[in-house]
């Protein structure tokens, strides 16, 4: 599992987030009471969070359950004590994202069972720090692919000759390298997350008199709630768009989807896990020389980068990459201000950049 920065899993669960009825299954026996609220609860919030999120409340509840069965300690309620024994030790193998992930998930396990959260306690507070300083606070970013890097990905299929081979009635046509192509352009024009980009639909595109086109969509993770964003999409984006859809003979339902071994369209989305193999696939058969694979928030990044480098204001890279806050895309563009900024200038002055 991918941890970005960004990636809506790394993320501290909202302080109203609730249980899948799975859940239940990781409590050890002798707590019907608990269990019965538990129960209750995950029925009257089913529908009302993200699957992301309920997902990864249920793997750390389990995984939070197995480490108190191991050292024989109480799952739920928790003490202060035992939490903060569990945060020393995950903090060894894992990333600090993931641990404070692990701390409002233990949180919420307990709210949804009516009883105090533990999590506020002093000495869970004292345990986090602890880890800040230990590992620091920073988070691992993920690698940027800027513009440079499309351009290069995509060389390779250009709109026009997947036109030419289609209309010539090529069998043959790579209905994969049409839909990669698709994907890492609209991935980059949008600054979509990767569970945003394969829940687009074809009904929510709409094609513009100059060839740009927009899109809809309907939910994200500042988004749960579904009032939906339009994103843009540019005249060459929707060329790509067009030949995926043309060869995969699509009109309706999910824009990306998977393919099987035999070039078979599937009717569901493509997972979203599959975005980052796609950019890493695409970025290994354009031979770019990376400091580090891409994940599924690299284009994400790197249109960030290349908005900073044009000159855009920040309030105005927010707007695009729907953040509510500003700390995302400035860190995403520190080095680029550090270029920029009064030791560069001081530098040019006394001759020596």
């Amino acid at each position: 599992m991918e941890l970005d920065a960004d990636d809506p899993v790394a993320d501290p669960l909202p302080a109203s987030a609730t249980l899948p009825v799975s859940v239940v299954e990781a409590l050890p026996p002798g707590l019907d009471l608990l269990v019965a609220r538990l129960e209750d609860h995950a029925r009257a919030a089913r529908g009302a969070f993200a699957d992301n999120t309920l997902r990864a409340l249920a793997a750390d509840s389990r995984i939070f359950s197995a480490w108190c069965s191991s050292v024989g300690r109480s799952m739920l309620p928790a003490s202060p004590e035992t939490v903060a024994a569990f945060i020393d030790v995950q903090a060894e193998t894992k990333s600090r994202a993931t641990v404070e992930r692990y701390r409002s998930s233990i949180a919420a396990l307990h709210r949804a069972a009516g009883l105090p959260s533990p999590c506020a306690d002093e000495i869970v507070r004292l345990a986090v720090k602890r880890m800040n300083r230990a590992k620091g606070r920073r988070q691992k970013q993920a690698e940027p692919l800027n513009r440079g890097s499309i351009e290069r990905m995509l060389a390779a299929e250009t709109p026009r000759r997947l036109h030419r081979r289609i209309l010539e009635g090529e069998r043959e046509t790579p209905l994969i390298a049409l839909r990669n192509a698709a994907l890492v352009a609209v991935a980059y024009d949008t600054l979509l997350r990767r569970s945003e980009l394969v829940s687009l639909y074809i009904g929510d595109l709409e094609k513009g008199a100059d060839g740009s086109g927009t899109v809809l969509v309907r939910r994200s993770k500042a988004d749960q709630e579904g009032e939906g964003a339009i994103k843009y999409l540019a005249p060459d984006t929707m060329a790509h768009i067009d030949a995926w859809l043309a060869a995969a003979g699509l009109a309706s339902g999910p824009l990306f989807r998977p393919l099987t071994k035999g070039g078979r369209v599937g009717s569901g989305a493509l997972g979203d896990g599959e975005v980052a193999r796609v950019f890493r696939d695409l970025a290994v058969t354009a031979g770019l020389k990376l400091p580090r694979l891409p994940s599924g928030h690299s284009t994400r990044v790197g249109a960030t980068q290349d908005m900073f480098a044009a000159g855009f204001e920040l309030l105005e890279v927010m707007q695009a990459g729907s953040w509510k806050t500003p700390a995302m895309p400035a860190r995403y563009g520190e080095r680029l201000r550090a270029q920029r900024g009064a030791a560069r200038k001081l530098a040019t002055l006394q001759n020596r950049a």
